[in-house]
């Protein structure tokens, strides 16, 4: 009887040869179980036993597992139990407010109010390249996280195109959602206010959380961002919070008519400036903008005072307590968020600000002279002294070069005719001199928006992480500078993990924030400046590489903002504000649906109400061996960056492993066409930079340097592991890196770059022809020579990974579907590499041989290079075939490429679409892009 059990399918078959395999090189340490396998895809190719259906099949189905398995992820990291009402977690906040202890009285009611009235968490809503799948499928997977239920199959994983207003769209989604959530918080804490005081709970105007957003208003880095787009954003936020209130209100009736009515008045006159905002400015639409925006100022509202009173009326009016809770949530929602759905934060670098005082000052010493500092410090302070403020026009808006200065009137025009209720932080990435803050400052007070601007400096760079303490205390020994922090009661500063862990490594970086955040209050006593509040801003991406923690939104706050400092700052007596941002597309997510935005307000409510206690932790009690641990992670990575080996890694195809996620290239390019060659990692952007080690399967900055670290004294390092919840949540960041990360994957990389690799194969191969093909590889690789630093780099990885394991048994590793998507890629990069040296040779074209070609391929830049093939070769079909001319035909002046297109450009073209495939798949298994 033949067997009735049907074949494997081909997902098992490749793990069991992959599982086989990796138990060979167990006892063949020469063997690499990654290419054996890539290999052995690539000749069931061959031999046509698979094909190019049947992979992108394959491709899919590892897709959407790995979109089912990141839902499953995003529900535990929010603590949402599908089928459990989120607003129970809220409620359960607010009553532990009102009473800590249940079986003991309530709080006082001032106790209560003052609490929930001061704002002491935002979060914010950043943008960047890290919207790493298309909208709907990112909506679907926040639906399943939310229901449970696995996702649809067959989505769509690869990004799709983005620009500065889908970024908006998204952001704007996101914030609806957790505006919502945020009135679910109001209701509960004003519910339990309620029970136990009937008469006076209503007139608390709770705003505990608030949220923010830099989308559109960030020009760090960015070129696409005019003026014009961010006042028609802002506008935009203006229109969505008064529509948001025009329909809260709807239901209430007559009890809020007048409300509605002047409502009505505001957002007529906001849509006839937005509408007035040019696509591209010229001085006829700048003067008309100027008309609009002027004369329907006051219809349009500028702050708080037009309403307030409006609301005061409604409440008394209102029929019933149902209809006075809705008014009090939907009035405390107002009040904390002003004339916008969330507040505002400006971005730009500190160089853009000292172009602008070296035009309008003539100070031309470089902040960066540190013998010339205490001068240059002297100058400023001596402008600060005489400063005249300037009129602000929207024509000298116009008219204005330096983009600093040009920011700073922005915000001028919003507060005069936008909205002046909610200050607008100005953040100033690249801070390393206190001259920069007295810069800002200087500015501000020349546009006379230094009672509106909050200006934060961007601690993030190594040197800024070092020297932060001494920037802070520059720009403090400058009374303008206190005076100014005075006026607005608080000192806010921003901590940053792109540049950090691109440097220094995400766990050095951690060490370094948490040791600047706790040398603030010593800091600022001594410049008698402790009354102050401290806004302590951490900005990271959602993924395990770039800051955020891995493990749930609790430990991520706590990683943030460890226990032992936020009780250190509490006992020295200065009230925390704490901001976290949620970026992009994949941060987005967390707000993705209803429940999950309830479930993110919950766990920032939970974490923001947490009494500060002194818990101790052994890892403080040990601190000559935390600073030590932390400094060698730090000296060990930061000389695998210097190795040329770690920048080839990062460059030989990495750029071209990742498609583009936002409305910003991923790296600088070439005056000669194409992509840079990456010869340090300063040259690529940190989000793309961390994608890079992502899709390379070596999660560097945030594993490099702990083996080392370890060794030094293993015993130790093993019982702080076990012991101190600060030491284990740090390290929980590694072990997750670890579970995407796999030596065997690397050196499969490596040995893809290596020309070694396809003379071997070439001197085995027994196909027909394909020796001449396997060699033509080897040519160019060799030529770029990149294998000895990579060979290098790979065993500064391999020594101190191994040492790490040897510390660390019950390190996680790669699970074998994601080892099988890195092979299954590999492979497909080998068959396109093949294809490319078949092209025929051709004349030189726009610069361009046959040899440029090739290495563009190499590098994965595949969609320039085919589309100038497609033109060296054209597909059209002879359009006088058939005819009859009389004469011999010359047959050379009549070829079509219908073949080449046929069977090199269009399996070319296929098989770079499933290598982004894998991409996406691979950020999947991640959990996010960057």
């Amino acid at each position: 009887m033949p067997d009735a059990t049907p074949p494997p399918s081909l997902l098992d078959d490749l793990l069991a040869r992959l599982r086989a395999a990796r138990l060979a090189s167990a006892q063949d340490p020469f063997g690499d179980p990654v290419l054996l396998l890539a290999l052995a895809i690539s000749r069931r190719l061959d031999d046509g036993s698979l094909d190019m259906d049947g992979l992108e099949g394959l491709v899919q189905y590892l897709s959407d597992d790995a979109a089912a398995g990141r839902a499953k992820r995003l529900a535990a990291y929010l603590g949402h139990v599908p089928g459990t009402p989120p607003a129970a977690a809220l409620e359960a906040v607010a009553a532990r407010l009102v009473r800590p202890d249940p079986l003991d009285s309530p709080v006082p009611f001032a106790t209560f109010k003052s609490s929930v009235e001061r704002t002491c968490f935002a979060a914010v809503f950043t943008a960047h390249p890290t919207f790493s799948l298309p909208a709907g499928t990112g909506a679907k997977l926040a639906d399943a996280a939310t229901t449970g239920e696995a996702p649809p199959r067959g989505l769509a994983h690869r990004p799709a195109p983005v620009d500065l207003r889908e970024e908006f769209a998204q952001a704007n989604a996101a914030i609806l959602r957790g505006r919502d959530a945020l009135d679910q918080l109001a209701e509960a804490l004003f519910g339990a206010a309620r029970a136990v005081w009937p008469d006076r709970w209503h007139t608390v105007t709770p705003r505990p959380v608030v949220l923010t957003s830099w989308v559109g208003y960030d020009t760090d880095g960015r070129t696409d961002i005019g003026w014009w787009d961010t006042l028609k954003l802002r506008l935009d936020m203006k229109r969505h919070q008064l529509q948001r209130l025009s329909g809260q209100l709807e239901p209430l009736g007559e009890a809020a008519a007048a409300l509605r009515a002047r409502i009505a008045t505001a957002l007529e006159a906001v849509g006839r400036q937005a509408a007035a905002v040019p696509v591209k400015p010229d001085p006829e639409s700048v003067q008309k903008l100027a008309g609009e925006m002027v004369l329907h100022r006051e219809a349009a509202m500028t702050g708080l005072s037009a309403l307030m009173p409006l609301f005061d009326a409604a409440l008394a009016a209102a029929p019933d307590d149902a209809a006075r809770m809705q008014l009090a949530v939907i009035k405390a929602g107002f009040a904390a968020h002003g004339l916008s759905l969330a507040h505002t934060h400006f971005r730009l670098n500190s160089a853009q600000l000292h172009n602008a005082l070296r035009q309008r000052l003539e100070i031309t010493t470089s902040p960066d002279d540190l013998s010339l500092r205490r001068g240059l410090l002297g100058q400023i302070n001596a402008a600060l002294a005489g400063v005249e403020t300037q009129t602000v026009d929207f024509g000298g808006l116009f008219a204005e070069q330096a983009s600093a200065a040009k920011l700073m009137m922005s915000i001028a025009q919003i507060v005069k005719h936008v909205d002046g209720s909610i200050p607008i932080r100005f953040l100033i990435a690249e801070t390393e001199t206190g001259y920069t803050l007295l810069a800002a400052l200087w500015l501000a007070k020349h546009f006379g928006v230094d009672r509106h601007v909050e200006i934060s400096p961007l601690f993030e760079t190594a040197t800024a992480l070092e020297r932060g303490e001494r920037v802070l205390d520059e720009a403090l020994r400058s009374p303008h500078f206190r005076d100014y922090l005075r006026q607005h009661g608080r000192l806010c500063l921003q901590f940053g993990y792109s540049d950090s862990g691109r440097y220094v490594g995400q766990l050095a970086a951690s060490y370094l924030v948490e040791r600047l955040k706790l040398r603030l209050a010593e800091l600022l006593k001594k410049h008698g400046m402790a009354d102050l509040e401290l806004v302590l801003f951490d900005t990271h991406g959602e993924s395990i590489g770039r800051g955020a923690h891995p493990k749930s939104l609790t430990d991520r706050l706590d990683y943030l903002f460890p226990p032992q400092a936020r009780y250190a700052l509490a006992k020295a007596g200065f009230a925390v504000r704490e901001e976290s941002s949620f970026q992009g597309g994949d941060g987005y997510m967390l707000f993705g649906t209803e429940a999950l935005a309830q479930s993110t307000i919950a766990r920032i409510a939970e974490h923001a109400f947490q009494r500060p206690k002194d818990t101790e932790d052994p890892i403080y009690a040990e601190a000559d061996y935390g600073a030590d641990f932390f400094a060698t992670v730090r000296r060990e990575f930061g000389e695998l960056v210097e190795d040329p080996g770690y920048a080839a890694l990062l460059g030989g195809f990495g750029p071209g492993l990742l498609e583009k996620t936002g409305s910003r290239p991923s790296a600088r390019q070439s005056d000669m066409g194409g992509p840079l060659r990456i010869t340090h990692p300063s040259q690529l952007r940190a989000i793309p930079n961390n994608a890079i080690l992502h899709q390379v399967g070596w999660l560097a900055n945030s594993l490099h340097g702990l083996g080392r670290a370890a060794a030094a004294n293993p015993e130790l390092f093993a019982e702080l592991r076990e012991r101190s919840p600060r030491f284990a949540r740090a390290l929980a960041m590694a072990a997750r890196a670890a579970e995407c990360s796999d030596m065997g994957v690397v050196r499969a990389v490596i040995g893809t770059l290596d020309p070694g690799t396809w003379l071997d194969r070439a001197a085995a191969t027994a196909r027909p022809g394909r020796q001449e093909l396997l060699l033509s590889v080897a040519a160019p690789l060799d030529a770029v020579g990149l294998q000895a630093p990579l060979w290098r780099m790979f065993r500064r990885l391999q020594a101190d990974h191994l040492a790490l394991r040897a510390a660390w048994p019950e390190l996680p590793t790669m699970p074998e579907r994601l080892v099988l998507l890195h092979a299954l890629r590999l492979s497909l990069i080998h068959r396109l590499w093949l294809l490319a040296v078949s092209v025929p040779e051709f004349s030189p074209r726009h610069g361009a041989t046959p040899e440029t070609v090739i290495r563009r391929i190499f590098a994965l830049d595949v969609e320039p290079a085919l589309e100038l093939l497609r033109q060296v070769f054209p597909a059209a079909p002879d359009p006088v075939a058939g005819l009859d001319f009389h004469e011999p035909a010359g047959r050379d002046s009549r070829t079509s490429y219908a073949r080449e297109h046929a069977e090199i450009f269009e399996p070319m073209r296929r098989l770079f679409a499933l290598v982004r495939g894998c991409s996406a798949a691979v950020s999947q298994e991640v959990g996010a892009f960057g």
